[in-house]
């Protein structure tokens, strides 16, 4: 990525509420470079994307929580995998030893520096070198994750212990076989956050009238394995929006729904931000 700072940390005035909120796959400012290189068509690219995930939870410095969210887009870095899984078939020189090339997401094609979009669809042209890989890696994962690694460290000193909600989105696609349902709901099967803080969230999206399903098929990423030690006093949470609620899927645009839902998922933060420092003893 050239030009731009590789994420942005919208702020409260004063932080009041033990809480961080992240979007790492909503990033759309698209390289030249990468576009060049690339045999799909820019449209085609957003597939991998959360769309618009940034603005549905920017509510968040209004109820007192900073909101991280990735700039670049998840095709060109994906921030919720290791830093080094990697396909070893995308590259034109050897990888070195200590790469993770057998990773369930390597396999899938959905490693750090994907080869394919979430439809499927190859990305590039020809092979990479791993110096690219390495450029990635260092101009645009590891920033974020100092970033949001240094807001997690800053509201654990101020309050004592922290939770981290980890927002996403999923196609309609994703879930085909498995009957309907607009969130689900990532604890790591009750092992990243507190038992308290998934059903607080359950509830109160089942109280909008929504269809809420726990770690099936979305458990939780990377980020939120990482983060998530309840033990230490930090709690993680992946919440996954299903995408037809608020934009259309082909052109990628703002339903006519996105500012309702948008005013929901702003209620479930201040839901969050009554109840969660209780919860974690604060």
């Amino acid at each position: 990525m050239t030009g731009g700072a590789p994420f942005m940390v919208l702020r409260p005035e004063r932080q009041t509420v033990p809480l961080v909120v992240a979007s790492a796959h909503s990033g759309r400012a698209y390289d030249h470079a990468f576009l060049a290189e690339s045999r799909l068509d820019p449209v085609t690219l957003r597939r991998s994307e959360d769309s618009f995930v940034d603005e549905l939870f920017a509510a968040a410095p209004s109820v007192g929580a900073p909101l991280i969210a990735a700039e670049f887009p998840r095709a060109y870095c994906d921030p919720n995998r290791e830093a080094w899984e990697l396909d070893p078939t995308m590259f034109e020189d050897a990888l070195p030893p200590w790469v993770n090339i057998h990773s369930p997401r390597v396999a899938a094609g959905l490693g750090t520096i994907a080869r394919v979009v979430s439809s499927g669809d190859q990305i590039y042209r020809k092979k990479l070198r791993f110096a690219d890989a390495e450029r990635r890696v260092r101009e645009c994962w590891q920033p974020f994750h100092q970033g949001l690694l240094g807001l997690l460290d800053e509201t654990t000193c101020r309050f004592g212990a922290v939770l981290l909600v980890d927002c996403h989105s999923m196609p309609t696609g994703a879930l085909s076989g498995r009957g309907p349902v607009d969130f689900v709901i990532g604890d790591v099967h009750g092992t990243s956050c507190s038992e308290e803080i998934t059903r607080l969230i359950e509830t109160e999206l089942m109280r909008l009238g929504y269809r809420v399903r726990r770690n099936d098929p979305y458990a939780g990423g990377y980020i939120t394995r990482t983060y998530g030690r309840p033990k230490t006093g930090r709690h993680a949470v992946q919440i996954e929006v299903a995408r037809r609620l608020y934009m259309d899927e082909v052109r990628f645009e703002r339903r006519a729904e996105f500012r309702r839902v948008a005013r929901q998922m702003e209620a479930v933060l201040v839901a969050l931000a009554v109840q969660v420092p209780a919860i974690l003893g604060l």
